[in-house]
């Protein structure tokens, strides 16, 4: 159910999907909606934005051993493929939730996506450094991937070509070039 939430918030946003059209996408009874989340779509939303987290952070561990580089890579490869598989109907579920008007009090949903960012962000930041760069200049690098790359899913889905994900990830290739850490070998 988590993570067909994900893929709806991907694809309709937080304020287009409701917990009737989650439950029905999960294939599960409306009820066991509520029971298994008692907060209802906030709670849900928040699960899911911590599942592509997860998924995500992932990805990026198991490529963190070859380099920032890699890491990279494979995550404008993970966009490539979710957008084209897709056809650019589906994008990141947690700037999807980060960008919308949160119903209600409940900030649970928005302070995922907070914590999903930063968690990005510190894998590559973490890689970066143990290639050699110094703290800050990994963090503010770090910090630039994860908006480039969001901006380009984004861009992606509005014009529904791959090109601007091609060309942030040229872009990618150039700094960390720049930096000693080719993007493609």
């Amino acid at each position: 159910m988590v993570a067909g939430a994900a893929d709806m918030l991907g694809s309709r946003g937080l304020n287009a999907t409701g917990v009737r059209e989650l439950a029905k996408h999960a294939g599960a009874p409306l009820g066991s909606v509520y029971h298994y989340f008692p907060g209802g779509k906030a709670q849900l939303a928040a699960e899911a934005v911590r599942w592509a987290d997860e998924q995500t952070a992932a990805a990026l561990t198991r490529s963190s051993a070859e380099g920032p580089a890699a890491m990279i890579r494979d995550l404008l490869d993970m966009w490539r493929n979710t957008l084209l598989g897709s056809d650019f109907r589906r994008g990141c579920p947690v700037l999807a939730v980060a960008v919308e008007d949160l119903p209600g009090d409940d900030t649970a949903p928005r302070d995922a996506a907070v914590f999903a960012f930063s968690a990005w962000s510190t894998h590559i930041a973490a890689a970066l450094r143990a290639a050699g760069l110094e703290h800050a200049a990994a963090a503010g690098t770090a910090t630039l991937v994860i908006a480039a790359v969001e901006g380009a899913v984004a861009m992606s889905r509005a014009e529904r070509s791959i090109e601007p994900l091609e060309v942030v990830g040229a872009q990618l290739q150039q700094l960390l070039s720049g930096l000693g850490c080719p993007l493609r070998p």
